[in-house]
């Protein structure tokens, strides 16, 4: 079968021949892939900086996607770890990790948001109780996950939500309450507009880490209005850096806790456990995305785009 092959993790995939396995498990099918989506997450496994990363090569990436089974239904997946991912004409699937998807769903669409979706749907639903009208910061929410981050929360009840990022005209059109540009001119009022953000936030969910986590933090703990209130700082994402110098005061002038939301600090028994109802979201019209199908053979355009597309690309390897 033809599939995106990594030989290599300094180049893109290269549309090539990939065996499937002779051997596959009880609960295990071999399906048609109808489409997966082509996340900064299969951008770092294909290039192997994931923390994941075991190095083995050749593999196929992608770790979701959309796929038809023997009975003629369509199933959103998420992939085993394995040197087969999603990016291929067919695939094997676990059928306990899969839900069937609505009447109606758009394969493409799930491809497209499950996985950015489920980076902050399930930091706010296993990893803290976020309760109703509690206020929600996205910091990074400019980027495709952090994008959507701001309509979860909105979803899951957050009453004010903040959004943080690079670009006040990008930050503009995001639907958030109150929104920060980091990269503004005047150090000094980044600093202060991160100040009264955070002053009543209980909720951060963390795309960048980094130099921005670390100044959002001297900017945020000492203008807290309430030290006794509870900010849960959530990191998910390392755009920024993978190293991050968190102030020791800030761990000491406020009730802060932090806490990371992966894989691994999540289980994949919850992370399955919250793969219907966020198919059930993004099936209907909760949220608002920007989708590119591309055709499977075109892979190595698609890597190209990636990192500049503002629209969330697919493969479809039926063309």
């Amino acid at each position: 079968m033809k599939a995106a092959v990594v030989t290599r993790f300094d180049r893109a995939p290269r549309f090539e021949t990939f065996p499937l396995p002779v051997e596959i498990g009880a609960h295990e099918q071999v399906v048609p892939v109808v489409a997966a989506g082509l996340h900064p997450r299969v951008l770092s496994q294909a290039n192997g900086s994931h923390y994941t990363s075991t190095d083995e090569l050749p593999l196929v990436p992608g770790i979701d996607g959309v796929a038809r089974t023997a009975d003629g239904e369509l199933r959103y997946f998420v992939q085993s770890d394995s040197a087969l991912g999603s990016m291929a004409e067919q695939t094997v699937i676990d059928l306990r990790r899969s839900v069937v998807l609505p009447a109606g769903a758009d394969p493409i669409r799930i491809a497209a948001a499950m996985n950015p979706a489920m980076s902050s749907w399930v930091a706010l639903r296993r990893r803290i109780d976020l309760r109703p009208g509690q206020s929600v910061l996205v910091l990074g929410a400019t980027g495709n996950a952090g994008r959507l981050a701001i309509q979860v929360a909105r979803h899951l009840g957050a009453g004010r939500v903040t959004a943080v990022g690079r670009g006040a005209d990008r930050l503009a059109g995001l639907g958030a309450d109150v929104t920060v540009a980091l990269d503004g001119p005047d150090e000094r009022a980044v600093a202060a507009a991160l100040a009264e953000a955070g002053r009543d936030v209980d909720v951060v969910l963390d795309y960048l880490w980094g130099e921005p986590t670390s100044s959002a933090l001297r900017a945020i703990v000492p203008n807290r209005t309430d030290d006794d209130r509870l900010l849960s700082w959530i990191q998910i994402g390392s755009v920024a850096g993978a190293d991050s110098a968190i102030p020791s005061a800030a761990l000491r002038a406020t009730r802060l806790q932090l806490l990371g939301s992966g894989q691994g600090s999540v289980s994949t028994r919850d992370i399955l456990t919250e793969l219907e109802a966020l198919v059930a979201a993004v099936s209907g019209d909760a949220f608002a995305l920007a989708v590119r199908a591309v055709p499977l053979e075109h892979v190595e355009q698609a890597w190209a785009d990636a990192p500049t597309s503002g629209d969330r690309i697919v493969l479809t390897p039926g063309g």
